[in-house]
């Protein structure tokens, strides 16, 4: 429906219809947006499942030796052996941008890269299921960091999909058939117009002729 306020006037016309075509263009290329952040999107959620599938999996298998660690070792020994680790390690965060969203990436870096870091104990007075354990956690970092990258980005594209199926509803549903109904009213109405001005011209032409008709006769 034709809104009650718009100027049925040629300029208005105009404007309407270039507003038009840029709204169809904008459509159209939110629509392209929307369909390529849902097809990443799927694939971030398919490879989401599998990490988190293997990531579950080393920290029951971690989980299970500390449990075995805890039942042969004495807890003091225990508590001793994790009190002062040797290795460290930091985390430096970035960002992509992917379709106008900033996808975070995790890059680590140990303090040593020495493998036999990561046990901060003698093996003299420990359990071998303790060092199964933390070669377990050890392992399984990397995937842990690529879980929480992934799963961020989830989130981060689940919201710009989002944002941008509720732009592409309002171009599509409202602002373009507003438009268009807008057009059609102004273009009726100026056909309307144009009618009756030749109505009109129509009337003065036919005055015209009878008023030189009779002051012909009234010359005779």
């Amino acid at each position: 429906m034709a809104s009650t306020t718009v100027n049925p006037t040629r300029m208005e016309l105009t404007r309407l219809k270039k507003k038009l075509v840029t709204a169809k263009r904008g459509h159209k290329l939110l629509k392209d947006k929307r369909d390529e952040l849902m097809r990443r999107f799927l694939e971030l959620v398919k490879e989401n499942m599998e990490l988190r599938k293997k990531v579950e999996n080393g920290l029951e298998e971690a989980n299970r030796n500390f449990v075995l660690a805890k039942a042969v070792m004495r807890e003091e020994t225990l508590n001793t052996a994790l009190l002062a680790p040797l290795q460290s390690l930091s985390v430096d965060v970035k960002s992509e941008n992917v379709m106008s969203v900033e996808i975070p990436r995790f890059e680590y870096k140990t303090r040593a890269p020495g493998e036999n870091d990561i046990y901060s104990y003698g093996f003299a007075f420990t359990s071998s299921d303790l060092d199964f354990a933390v070669k377990s956690l050890s392992d399984i970092f990397p995937d842990m960091l690529k879980l929480a990258e992934i799963e961020k980005s989830c989130q981060l594209m689940a919201a710009e999909i989002e944002k941008t199926r509720r732009r592409v509803n309002a171009l599509e549903h409202v602002m373009i058939p507003e438009t268009e109904s807008n057009i059609k009213y102004i273009t009726m109405k100026l056909d309307e117009n144009e009618r009756s001005t030749q109505v009109r011209l129509m009337k003065v032409k036919d005055m015209m002729i009878k008023e030189q008709i009779e002051a012909k006769r009234a010359a005779e």
